[in-house]
């Protein structure tokens, strides 16, 4: 109680993709989250995450209304990277709804505790990040994965 405002259009949780329980499972249980997106890369272990994740969406879409609305790779600039996410992707019934292509800049904003957007708006980065944006918003595949 009194973790969310009624007026809330987005609300984005950090979690760690080995630990779908507890605060994860919170605002699913409640009905609170609706559409999910995973942020994963192409690395073993962040795809092995991502369809943790996914199961535990399967748990809770039987009895909520929440879906998948895809994967965000948040590239580490591994070997065929968009390859594997997109066959994850394909393999849970989803889409990788946009791949981030990883940046310096990130590193550069953060250290001065600003976005990206703040500390330099103008940049390709900020610009994957807008694209990103509009794509969920726009976003009409919502579906229950299939890990």
């Amino acid at each position: 109680e009194g973790a969310y405002e009624d007026d809330l259009d987005f609300v984005f949780y950090d979690v760690l993709g080995d630990v779908v329980c507890g605060g994860f499972a919170m605002p699913i249980r409640e009905n609170k989250a609706q559409e999910i997106y995973i942020v994963c890369s192409g690395e073993m272990m962040a795809m092995y995450a991502a369809n943790n994740i996914s199961k535990g969406i399967v748990k809770y879409a039987k009895s909520g209304k929440v879906r998948l609305g895809g994967l965000i790779c948040n590239s580490r600039q591994t070997d065929r990277e968009d390859e594997l996410i997109m066959a994850l992707a394909e393999k849970l019934g989803t889409q990788m709804i946009h791949f981030v292509p990883r940046d310096n800049i990130v590193q550069r904003a953060e250290i001065r505790r600003m976005t990206v957007i703040e500390y330099d708006p103008a940049c390709q980065q900020a610009n994957e990040y807008r694209t990103l944006a509009q794509k969920i918003v726009n976003n009409t595949m919502k579906v229950v994965p299939t890990p």
